[in-house]
């Protein structure tokens, strides 16, 4: 049984200068504060000064009645524009954060590249693809809209 592979492409933007969009999710800790859908972060490793090396366990929830967890190891640092790492445990691939500011506006992209390791989710992926791609996107909708609260600041398009 092959793993369900899914390639997502996120893009909120914010009326915002990227410094105060960065410091945001620069902080995976804090966000079960301000996302809905994140249920819990643990750290398990702090990385370097940057943040090169640390690991987090990161559990989320959405619509579906059923929590989905995984490790996150972030591999690349960029202040303020990129954070990148790869996933393991429920998801595993890789994700990465870009920022882009213009004229006050900040673009946050978020690329997920992942595979399901569950043998359940990889039985029922080909049928349930539809669903799981709804739910990441409803979840990623949550993180924009709670951005934007978290910034005081008005979102501008999430998608």
């Amino acid at each position: 049984m092959r793993p369900a592979q899914y390639r997502f492409l996120t893009t909120w933007l914010l009326d915002s200068p990227c410094e105060p969009c960065w410091g945001v999710i620069d902080d995976p800790l804090a966000w079960p504060e301000w996302w809905r859908g994140v249920e819990r972060v643990e750290e398990r490793d702090g990385g370097d000064d940057v943040g090169v090396g640390s690991r987090y366990l990161v559990e989320w929830r959405s619509r579906i009645p059923y929590s989905l967890a995984f490790e996150f190891t972030v591999e690349r640092v960029e202040p303020p524009r990129l954070l990148a790492g790869v996933a393991r445990g429920q998801l595993a691939g890789n994700g990465c954060w870009r920022l882009f500011e213009q004229d006050g506006v900040t673009a946050v992209t978020y690329e997920w590249v992942v595979e399901t390791t569950k043998p359940w989710m990889n039985l029922i992926g080909p049928l349930a693809r539809p669903v799981f791609e709804y739910n990441h996107d409803v979840v990623m909708r949550w993180g924009g809209e709670g951005l934007a609260r978290r910034l005081g600041v008005r979102l501008l398009a999430a998608g």
